[in-house]
This record gives C-alpha cells, sequence and structure tokens, in this order.
C-alpha cells in the first residue's frame, strides 16, 4: 500500500492551504450554507456546495484535468 501526504493548514478564517506531495491549493469560503472555492497550483479550480435534502453536495471543476 503506497504512502500518501497531504497536510491542510489554517491560514485565515475562512481560508485554507491545502498541501500533497504533487501539488498545493487554497480553499476559501464554505460556510454554513455558502459554495466552497478552491484554485490548485495545476491550474484546476473547483466549486462545490452542500445542497439541501437527499441531493448531497454538488461539485463543478473547469481548468485543467489531468
Amino acid at each position: 500500500m503506497p504512502l500518501t501526504f497531504r497536510k491542510s493548514f489554517r491560514i485565515l478564517p475562512g481560508v485554507r492551504l491545502n498541501i500533497n506531495r504533487r501539488s498545493w491549493s487554497i480553499t476559501t469560503g464554505g460556510g454554513k450554507n455558502g459554495p466552497r472555492y478552491t484554485h490548485s497550483s495545476t491550474g484546476r479550480r473547483t466549486t462545490s456546495m452542500d445542497l439541501p435534502g437527499p441531493f448531497g453536495w454538488r461539485r463543478t471543476r473547469s481548468g485543467k484535468r489531468r
């Protein structure tokens, strides 16, 4: 089983720095009912949000794909 490295730091309220073996990303937002925006060093941008009811969460991606 391969070892993985992933670490997340809270740098400001509502802002997180996420680091893994190959890249890093900044996540903002994600309050109680708001969307969460992630911008990666590889160029990928992701928006995710918790939706009420049986929908769970929804994610949309834009930018580079691997």
